[in-house]
């Protein structure tokens, strides 16, 4: 199903404070609070809204490495990517994980507390899988930009 300008201002609202109460996000798209809840529903079970979680500070937790991991592989069987893929998947510390084109195979995003605990993981990484052929790491020296928010209005 399509979305109409309502359903991008409810889910644009939500994504920016999904606290906010039935009767103050339907205010805000000019809908009473039944109107209101049934397209909210209707969103959720269409797979639009996906969960509705917290926000946490990494800086607080002391999470604030930020380390991005290039792959390449020397292994492209499918039995080969799916023992990869749910490796790394169990790995708490990897926040992304994508599979690319160009000069690597995969790319991961990885968050922790310093270099040391990077080490560490970077060891079990690749102990855990064989067959890669350069893994490659680059740190972010400063977070510029994050957001959740996905750009639904433009």
């Amino acid at each position: 199903m399509s979305l109409d300008r309502i359903d991008k201002q409810l889910l644009a609202l939500l994504q920016t404070d999904s606290t906010s109460s039935l009767n103050d996000v339907a205010e805000r798209v000019n809908l009473t609070t039944t109107p209101c809840w049934k397209r909210l529903k209707r969103l959720e079970e269409e797979g639009y809204i996906e969960k509705r979680v917290a926000l946490l500070s990494a800086e607080k937790l002391e999470l604030s490495f930020i380390a991005f991991v290039q792959l390449k592989t020397i292994d492209h069987s499918e039995g080969w990517y799916h023992h990869f893929v749910t490796t790394v998947s169990d790995f708490p510390e990897v926040m992304e994980f994508y599979r690319m084109a160009g000069e690597y195979d995969y790319m991961m995003k990885v968050l922790v507390k310093d270099m040391k605990c990077f080490d560490e993981f970077y060891k079990r990484l690749v102990n855990s899988v064989k067959g890669l052929s350069n893994v490659t790491s680059t740190f972010a020296m400063e977070s510029i930009k994050y957001t959740t928010e996905l750009p639904i209005l433009k």
